[in-house]
């Protein structure tokens, strides 16, 4: 168990958000502790659901479709993030996960599929020795106000603009 746990924001538009965030993941279970992935917005079959075969403390759960929010949300769409954010309250409150981490929260938070407020509150309801780290583009002003660490993946380059797509073990 760690002895004091921060706030840990990864935001911007480059590459390697959740990517940190699974690295710290695993850091902290081959250290022996217990992390609880919540991905918002996702619900394709992403490699690193996988994990949880590998690494049994290590818990992945999706609040998403299995489709890109493409315009504006659906019903489904916010009410995906909403049991989300519930889920993550419980686990939060629950104190039983040395890192806890809202993979695509600050994404959530721009399309408006959740409210700042909730989020700050689910903040509230974590242990002094529980880590949270928060990633996805547009990390709004009042999150990176509560959190301990910042670190923004800002974009210089990108096989993306060349036309390549999203490759397995590497972008999914």
């Amino acid at each position: 168990m760690l002895e004091k746990g921060y706030i840990q924001v990864y935001t911007g538009n480059g590459k390697g958000k959740t990517t940190a965030a699974l690295g710290l993941a695993l850091r902290t279970v081959c250290a022996g502790n217990k992390v609880f992935m919540g991905q918002f917005m996702k619900g394709q079959d992403y490699s690193e659901l996988k994990a949880v075969e590998y690494l049994p403390c290590l818990e992945i759960e999706q609040f998403g479709s299995p489709w890109f929010i493409s315009g504006k949300p659906t019903d489904e769409d916010r009410a995906n993030a909403q049991n989300g954010l519930e889920k993550m309250k419980k686990v939060l409150a629950l104190g039983s996960f040395d890192i806890v981490i809202m993979d695509e929260i600050n994404t959530a938070l721009y399309f408006g599929l959740v409210s700042a407020e909730d989020v700050l509150s689910a903040l509230d309801l974590k242990s002094e020795c529980t880590e949270v780290i928060l990633t996805g583009r547009y990390a709004p002003q009042e999150i990176i106000d509560r959190a301990d660490l910042v670190t923004e993946m800002r974009e210089i380059k990108h096989y993306y603009t060349q036309g390549v797509g999203s490759r397995a073990g590497i972008e999914n």
